[in-house]
């Protein structure tokens, strides 16, 4: 499958490299490539060449013809991320938006900036409404999304999005990493419930010391 992971940073780097180990061609989006190998921090350049088979190009380059765009950048940039890759020409493509609303501006932990009675998937959804947008694995860190099994144990992810096709392609590239327990909410709208784990998630990895732990739904047996 064709893929374009829009942001250069840990998440779209976990995001590309795992994509790319399974087969998929995968290339990496950002505003400007030429600013983005010039960074040290993140030192795109030096993980380009330890995956060659990743492609870095302009937005708009990286997602013309692919069957699936990655939102694996900033929350507070997604919608102009996805303007600048051309969203209403996207009609009919998959979006997979890992990205939460943080609002840093009050400094850490962050508060979010749509809450309760919105959510950012949905805002994507309402913006560009060709896009078959899919909200899942913003509830867990970058490793974990890729590698869940390094918890040595099963744990839960969610989707939400309105599209049954849409939510069915994201289920299979889930299992394909490894995740064996995946809940479907139901529609976009259910992503306010998956983004407002965030508070909880980091307040957890402040208590427990560590980001490396996920949520595990336990049902009762029947």
């Amino acid at each position: 499958m064709k893929i374009a992971v829009l942001g250069t940073g840990m998440v779209g780097q976990a995001l590309a490299a795992r994509l790319s180990g399974l087969g998929h061609t995968v290339t990496v989006g950002t505003r400007d490539p030429e600013a983005t190998l010039a960074r040290t921090e993140p030192d795109v350049g030096a993980w380009l060449g330890e995956h060659p088979e990743v492609t870095l190009a302009p937005y708009a380059e990286a997602t013309a013809g692919a069957e699936l765009v990655v939102l694996a950048g900033n929350g507070a940039a997604s919608h102009d991320m996805l303007a600048a890759a051309g969203g209403d020409h996207l009609d009919g493509t998959v979006v997979l938006d890992i990205s939460n609303p943080l609002d840093f501006s009050a400094g850490f932990p962050p508060s979010l900036f749509v809450k309760d009675t919105d959510s950012l998937g949905e805002q994507l959804q309402r913006r560009f409404p060709g896009l078959r947008v899919v909200k899942s694995l913003n509830t867990l860190n970058a490793s974990l999304m890729v590698e869940p099994a390094a918890l040595g144990t099963s744990s839960t992810v969610f989707v939400s999005g309105d599209d049954a096709g849409a939510k069915a392609l994201v289920v299979a590239l889930l299992e394909s990493f490894g995740h064996d327990d995946v809940i479907d909410l139901g529609g976009i709208e259910t992503a306010r419930g998956t983004e407002m784990v965030l508070p909880l998630w980091l307040r957890l990895m402040a208590a427990l010391g560590t980001p490396h732990f996920n949520l595990k739904v336990v049902r009762r047996a029947s």
